[in-house]
Formats: structure tokens, C-alpha cells, sequence
């Protein structure tokens, strides 16, 4: 059992006794209400999507699941091949399990693989990647303004908004969990 402020994307949870994977998970905070969690969550068997609402304090059951480090490799078409580290074997993974993870990956990275029952059913990326800027506007003289912002496309066809003294081909600190600009690496 862990608490519902600990749930992350791609972790398998148990509701209402079936094994689901977290879709994507938002806080929702409206005034002096008390704050909640909003999941989308994904049948492992069925697929189907549930809307669950969580309180902050709230448990949630989780099942037994076997942790093991992978490498991913490359995408093939509509799945991905991930490598085990210890014994070399290569794993072909549906883009159903991996979720938005095309948007984090180029290759040779590092992942936290979920198992059960021999099978992968979520993984979890790290939580900071780097990433080449491909295209984004260029800087306008006199833009002075401190929040002002402009959008970037980064090497892996994902889309953030970056501060406007960002060019074209700086490496660039993405959060996973967010999908938000961080910093210069």
C-alpha cells in the first residue's frame, strides 16, 4: 500500500481488484477546497480507461511487482525493443505499455522495467533526459520581458516551452514527469 501522492505515471496499481496502470495522474487544488489527485487509469487486461478521483491521504494498492533494469534500443514500428542488461536478450514492448515515452527516448537509455508474471506491463522512465533543440523562433531584440516564453522542438518530435535565449542545437534538460523545460545541460 503506498499513498496516493506517490503515484507516478506508468505504475501498476490495484482498483477494485484489477491490475491497472497509471495513465496519467493530475493534482487538482481549487482554492481553499482540499486538494485531490485525478487519475486516468488503464486496464491491464482490457484496456479500458477509468477516471478515478484520489485524496491526497488516500491508500492505494499495489501488487507485487518485479523492478528490473532495461536499455532501450530503438522503436520498431509500433513497438519497442528494450535489451535486458544482464543477459543481453532483446524484449519487444507494445507502445500501449510505454505510453509517451517515444517523446523521451532517442536510444541507449536506461529504464525501470515493471514485471509480472514474465510480462512488462509499465516501466518507468528517468526522471531527467537531455535533448537537442531541432527548430524553434529566433530571438527578438528587445523582448525584455521576464515571463515571456517561446516553443522549441526537440530532437525526439516533443514540444516544450523554453526561456527565449534558446537557439537552435542547444542540449536542453527535460522533466519526464512533466514534460517541462528544466534548464540548459
Amino acid at each position: 500500500m503506498i499513498k496516493a501522492s506517490e503515484l507516478r505515471k506508468g505504475r501498476v496499481v490495484m482498483h477494485e481488484g484489477q491490475l491497472y496502470n497509471v495513465a496519467d495522474i493530475t493534482r487538482v487544488s481549487k482554492g481553499n477546497w482540499r486538494s485531490y489527485l485525478q487519475a486516468k487509469l488503464k486496464s491491464l487486461k482490457s484496456g479500458q480507461l477509468l477516471d478515478v478521483r484520489y485524496a491526497v491521504d488516500d491508500r492505494v494498492e499495489t501488487p507485487f511487482v518485479e523492478g528490473k533494469e532495461y536499455e532501450y534500443l530503438y522503436r520498431e514500428g509500433d513497438e519497442y525493443v528494450l535489451m535486458d542488461k544482464q543477459t543481453y536478450d532483446q524484449v519487444h514492448v507494445s507502445s500501449d505499455v510505454m505510453g509517451d515515452a517515444h517523446y523521451y527516448l532517442k536510444g541507449n537509455e536506461a529504464i525501470q522495467a515493471q514485471i509480472i508474471d514474465g510480462s512488462i506491463v509499465g516501466v518507468e522512465l528517468p526522471n531527467v533526459v537531455e535533448l537537442k533543440v531541432v527548430d524553434t523562433p529566433p530571438v527578438v531584440k528587445g523582448a525584455t520581458a521576464t515571463n515571456q516564453t517561446k516553443d522549441a522542438d526537440l530532437e525526439t518530435g516533443l514540444r516544450v516551452k523554453v526561456p527565449p535565449f534558446i537557439d537552435i542545437g542547444e542540449m536542453l534538460r527535460v522533466d519526464t514527469r512533466t514534460g517541462e523545460y528544466l534548464e540548459r545541460a
